[in-house]
């Protein structure tokens, strides 16, 4: 079963079928459509989305394809983004009054509103006041401006001068504590969710399992079982978005909380979301609790931040 906006469009398409290296006949039957069909979306390009149920096939083609296919594929929409600019970002604030762009790190954050949602594995009714959520995780990109604006310490796996990698500008930032998370959310004016605001954005008020309803769909996130084995960019996932409109809230990379963890967890511990590409998908959903150190780091660890609208 597929639930919730796609994001998927005619140029998306495109840039799949070229990074497979197929013919448009060959794509159309790996698809499912015919060969019209696909012509039809590549040349309507960002103006077009396909049906909900080519969406779910084109998110599986994709994860099941082959590293190189992989990595072609996320170059390509790397490359066809420019720098600050973009039109997925543009084309949700055009389209969703809901949406707005932060003043000070530009980026876009959905509205959710006040009001009981179903919590946890058991379902409990909590209420959570309003708030504005980033749309998507931290990238690369983000971070950069703090990091030149403030003098703050590089993640390590950037090159020396405190720019982020070229390649890896669009995936979330990796390699930062919680203090790292909480010194950026400080420096835009924003925070870091409280567990439960993290878990409404992705659940919706009814407790969803998973942000596109509740079908366990490893294909939907960048989790252990895809093969990837590291990060991806924050757009590629566009089939797993939440009722509110938030991506990649499951997989890709664990996400700080402002949360404090479970007193039997230990002292200066807070708690984590959403699994990682490192993870399985089991540990993926959004009811599921985890936490660290606060000096933790690592390759699959990220954030987003939250304000109150």
């Amino acid at each position: 079963m597929t639930t919730g906006v796609t994001r998927w469009t005619g140029r998306e398409v495109e840039l799949l079928r070229e990074a497979l290296r197929m013919t448009a006949e060959d794509f159309a039957a790996k698809v499912g459509v015919t060969k019209r069909q696909v012509i039809t979306w590549e040349s309507r390009g960002a103006t077009i989305k396909p049906h909900v149920s080519n969406q779910a096939v084109l998110d599986t083609v994709l994860s099941t394809s082959v590293p190189d296919v992989q990595w072609r594929f996320a170059q390509m929409l790397t490359e066809n983004a420019a720098v600050g600019h973009d039109e997925r970002t543009e084309e949700l604030l055009r389209r969703d009054p809901r949406t707005v762009r932060h003043p000070v790190d530009g980026k876009i954050m959905a509205l959710v509103e006040e009001g009981i949602y179903l919590s946890g594995e058991a379902g409990r009714s909590i209420w959570v006041d309003t708030f504005q959520i980033d749309v998507y995780p931290t990238t690369n990109l983000d971070y950069e401006p703090f990091v030149r604006a403030t003098g703050h310490q590089p993640p390590r796996h950037w090159p020396p001068g405190g720019r982020c990698p070229s390649d890896l500008r669009d995936h979330p930032v990796v390699w930062v504590t919680w203090h790292d998370a909480t010194a950026y959310a400080k420096w835009a004016g924003k925070a870091l969710p409280t567990a439960r605001q993290w878990e409404k954005a992705a659940r919706g008020s009814k407790g969803r399992d998973y942000p596109w309803g509740d079908e366990p769909t490893a294909a939907k996130c960048n989790t252990a079982e895809s093969g990837i084995g590291r990060t991806t960019p924050v757009t590629r996932y566009q089939s797993g978005v939440s009722p509110y409109g938030v991506q990649d809230l499951c997989g890709n990379t664990w996400e700080w909380c402002s949360t404090p963890g479970a007193a039997a967890d230990g002292p200066d511990r807070f708690q984590l979301k959403g699994s990682a590409f490192s993870s399985p998908f089991e540990r993926a959903a959004p009811a599921l609790e985890n936490a660290a150190n606060s000096r933790m780091r690592d390759n699959d660890t990220g954030f987003r931040c939250v304000s109150v609208a």
